[in-house]
């Protein structure tokens, strides 16, 4: 009997590649990373077959995916979008970039849809990280020792608002409110910059304030799922946050367990978002 194709990763940053590597061999599949340079870590990526690439090296990208026998692609891990001057890509790269076209110079939501769809043309069946990490099993409500009170569901119900406004503007996953108002959105710094931007904005002698992560209305979910892992709760500490909200469906929670654990010792909470919640855009 046959084995199944491997599956690809195609992996920029952080520890998620390694995460969607590992979920792959417990279902019994094998995963073949490639690693742009300047992005992935390699030691992590270590423990599995791989090879380091170049991110516009398109043609080794492709015929590495290939000679591995991938038929499947997973997208994972934060890739900061390069200058022109930068990229140089190969001969293959030059041929792909030009069936991109005006989508190299779209939002984020634009390009990575654009990508995708050019992946699938080329042969290969492109999958979410969700897919393998099961985001069907996060629940909704409090995850640890900690719920939020009723000033921070209102803060949590007006950064889902904001965040609902963004989206199609195509501007950031990541907003932080305390006591109503506004501190920070994220733009392309990236949450944890944002974290560190709004950590000299909050207000004295009130409660601190809550991150909200969400994906933006029409986001390509196979390639940008928000995530959040222990990392994430240590800044949102540092900031003097009292929690961080999520739709627990549509989330990547790196390391749960451990993220719970780093939650309840800073005194933190952590919020599953269900569908009834993001669906009231009113209160």
């Amino acid at each position: 009997m046959s084995r199944p194709a491997r599956v690809g990763i195609m992996a920029g940053g952080g520890p998620l590649p390694a995460q969607v590597a590992e979920a792959l061999r417990k279902r019994g599949r094998e995963p073949f990373l490639i690693g742009f340079q300047g992005f992935a870590d390699e030691a992590l990526l270590a423990p599995y077959s791989h090879e380091m690439i170049r991110l516009a090296a398109a043609g080794a990208i492709l015929r590495s995916l290939r000679r591995q026998g991938c038929s499947e692609l997973v997208l994972i891990g934060p890739v900061r979008r390069p200058s022109w001057r930068s990229l140089r890509p190969d001969a293959e790269g030059v041929r792909l970039l030009a069936r991109l076209g005006r989508a190299l110079f779209a939002g984020d939501d634009g390009l990575l849809a654009s990508i995708i769809r050019l992946l699938e043309e080329e042969g290969f069946r492109v999958r979410g990280a969700h897919e393998f990490l099961d985001t069907e099993s996060n629940r909704w409500g409090a995850w640890g020792r900690v719920p939020p009170d009723r000033q921070a569901m209102a803060d949590i119900h007006q950064a889902v608002r904001i965040l609902s406004v963004m989206g199609p503007l195509d501007i950031g996953q990541g907003c932080v409110v305390q006591n109503g108002l506004t501190l920070a959105v994220e733009a392309l710094e990236g949450t944890d910059a944002m974290l560190h931007r709004c950590g000299g904005l909050r207000q004295d002698g009130v409660a601190g304030g809550v991150l909200v992560k969400m994906p933006k209305a029409g986001q390509e979910l196979r390639a940008d799922m928000p995530a959040i892992g222990p990392v994430t709760i240590r800044n949102a500490a540092a900031a003097g946050l009292r929690g961080i909200a999520f739709p627990a469906r549509l989330t990547l929670v790196m390391e749960p367990d451990r993220c719970i654990k780093e939650a309840d010792r800073l005194g933190l909470f952590l919020y599953g978002l269900g569908p009834d919640f993001l669906s009231d855009k009113r209160t």
